[in-house]
């Protein structure tokens, strides 16, 4: 490679989060440095330091990225959930993305990040909204903020104990229907 070619990108910050992403789901967050990124995207080892402080403002970008594709794949199963079915629905496809998705997953809520991230705060902000919208619309009335809470912790638990081999993963029907029938579980509780 020559010397220009190596410090010079056309789009560093979309390269790094690529490698990062690749280094991701070949090793886990284990392998990820500003180094290996920068060795995976082709780039000096410092190149990555012009987008990224240190390593916690590289997952933080990772864990953003990883937070606008799951809420664009939870709003592609239903724009605008609004009964407990449509809430169930959503919630399988939240755990899909966790099984499909193991070290994106991993990074966006098991690996500190740089809690002065804009972009990450803004991401998660989407979520934690489209999770109250949907409490709002499935049960108006509701303490909105505490119901969805519980949704999300029930969901997001439901997607660890999967990912960590605790729950049956033998096929995608077979982990739905585990996920339906909590979500419908809590609800029937909640009803009662």
């Amino acid at each position: 490679m020559s010397p220009a070619a190596a410090y010079h990108h056309g789009d560093l910050r979309a390269a790094c989060l690529q490698a990062a992403r690749e280094l991701l789901e070949e090793d886990g967050s284990a392998g990820l440095s500003l180094r290996a990124v920068a060795r995976r995207a082709g780039v000096s080892a410092t190149a990555p330091y012009r987008h990224y402080a240190d390593r916690d403002a590289l997952v933080s970008a990772v864990a953003a990225e990883g937070y606008r594709e799951l809420a664009r794949d939870l709003a592609a199963v239903h724009p605008s959930p609004s009964t407990p079915d449509d809430l169930a629905s959503v919630a399988v496809a939240y755990v899909r993305f966790a099984l499909d998705h193991p070290a994106m997953f991993r990074v966006m809520f098991a690996e500190p990040c740089d809690p002065t991230s804009e972009e990450r705060v803004a991401a998660t902000a989407l979520i934690s909204a489209y999770v109250q919208g949907i409490v709002n619309d499935a049960f108006p009335g509701s303490d909105a903020s505490a119901l969805s809470t519980t949704v999300w912790a029930l969901v997001h638990g439901l997607a660890f104990l999967h990912l960590d081999g605790k729950l049956d993963t033998s096929t995608p029907e077979v982990v739905a229907e585990q996920v339906r029938a909590a979500v419908h579980a809590l609800f029937t509780v909640a009803r009662g």
